[in-house]
This record gives C-alpha cells, sequence and structure tokens, in this order.
C-alpha cells in the first residue's frame, strides 16, 4: 500500500491535535549566515508530542540553498508522507522537509517548508502593528 493510500491517524485518535496558526511575524531560517527563508507568512505548527515548528511558503525559501532529496521519505500518520530538503554543501543531511500531499485535516501546510530547528536557526521578529496593517502597509 502506497502511503498516500494510507488513512490519516484521526481515524483512532481523532482528538489528536495538530494546531496551525497563521503568522504575520518576520521569521527568518538561516544556516551559517546565510538566509534559507524569510517571510511574514509562515505557518506555526503546534503539534501534540512535538514542539512548535514555523512553515515556510515555497515563494519565500531560497531553493538556490537546497536540493531535494528524492530516496528519502517518511510518514506521518497526523501530516502525510515527508519530503526532505539538504543544504547544497552537505547534500546527504536533511535540514528540511515539506508534505506535497497532506492530509485533509491538516491541507494548510501543502507549499510550506519546514526546516529543523537543531540544524538551522529560527529566528522570530515582531509583526506589524494593526494601524500599520490597516492601512494598507505591507505585512
Amino acid at each position: 500500500m502506497r502511503a498516500e493510500d494510507e488513512a490519516s491517524g484521526y481515524a483512532e485518535r481523532y482528538d489528536y491535535r495538530v494546531d496551525i496558526l497563521r503568522r504575520l511575524n518576520h521569521v527568518t531560517a538561516s544556516l551559517s549566515g546565510g538566509i534559507l527563508a524569510e517571510s511574514r507568512h509562515t505557518l506555526l505548527v503546534d503539534e501534540q508530542d512535538h514542539g512548535l515548528v514555523f512553515y515556510f511558503p515555497r515563494q519565500d525559501v531560497q531553493f538556490d540553498r537546497l536540493s531535494p532529496m528524492p530516496d528519502r521519505s517518511s510518514r506521518c500518520p497526523y501530516k502525510g508522507e515527508a519530503s526532505y530538503w539538504a543544504h547544497v554543501d552537505r547534500p546527504d543531511e536533511p535540514i528540511a522537509w515539506s508534505y506535497e500531499n497532506p492530509y485533509p485535516e491538516v491541507a494548510q501546510i501543502k507549499a510550506y517548508i519546514a526546516f529543523y530547528q537543531d540544524q538551522v536557526t529560527v529566528s522570530v521578529g515582531t509583526a506589524p502593528a494593526f494601524y500599520q496593517r490597516a492601512k494598507g502597509s505591507p505585512a
């Protein structure tokens, strides 16, 4: 059976929590001083039994510094099949992952990429003040 054909873990544990929160904070992921991703449109994923993880929209990721790892994948019973990414200078070590076809319960994370926080530095800055957003200033 292919991983994408397997039922999500919510069928057995309907109360399992994967909370997804949109953030306007300025969030960066960097490695050795080089920016890998930078965004004000991240998703903060708070999964039960796991730490907090920021997911970056693909358009805010520097793919020229990453290479896909097509021979590496894993399956999360609550999010689906994960694909992995390595830094171009360390092609055998995954530093990021994504869910190309996540389960419907977490569909928001499709087209987003997360980084291992023990491999890269993830920094969280401030979000624009409400009055700046209300006046149409860029978020």
